[in-house]
């Protein structure tokens, strides 16, 4: 593995330890995330929002792709939503969805994130629709 592979994937498993006071460690003071300033505090809530509608969530790499100081995945969600996740009613039933997103990392620290969630496969998978 790269170094800054190595650093995204120490990242993810912070994520999935729910370790989210550690975020400053992966990610700068401040960042822009789909092209919006947002600070770490800002990104935290974020994540913690999520984990708080989808508790089982947890990051994991289907696909992955580091070059120069870009990181590209493709990340792959099993997981169950217990509150409204993007505007979608959650049902109980389980869902599979990916998010695919790029980052750009600044001295080894997440400095813009660009992520796009597949919700019409979350959406068809609670509403059939």
């Amino acid at each position: 593995m790269s170094g800054l592979e190595d650093v995204y994937r120490d990242y993810l498993a912070c994520l999935n330890e729910r370790q989210l006071e550690r975020l400053g460690e992966y990610v700068h003071d401040e960042l822009t995330y789909n092209g919006e300033a947002l600070s770490l505090d800002g990104y935290r809530a974020l994540l913690a929002d999520d984990v708080a509608r989808i508790p089982d969530l947890l990051f994991t790499v289907d696909l992955l792709v580091v070059h120069g100081d870009h990181v590209a995945c493709r990340l792959w969600f099993d997981c169950t939503p217990r509150a409204t996740f993007h505007g979608i009613e959650p049902d109980g039933r389980r869902v599979a969805f990916a998010e695919h997103v790029f980052y750009r990392f600044d001295a080894g620290r997440i400095a813009q994130v660009w992520s796009l969630i597949d919700l019409d496969a979350v959406r068809r998978q609670l509403t059939g629709g």
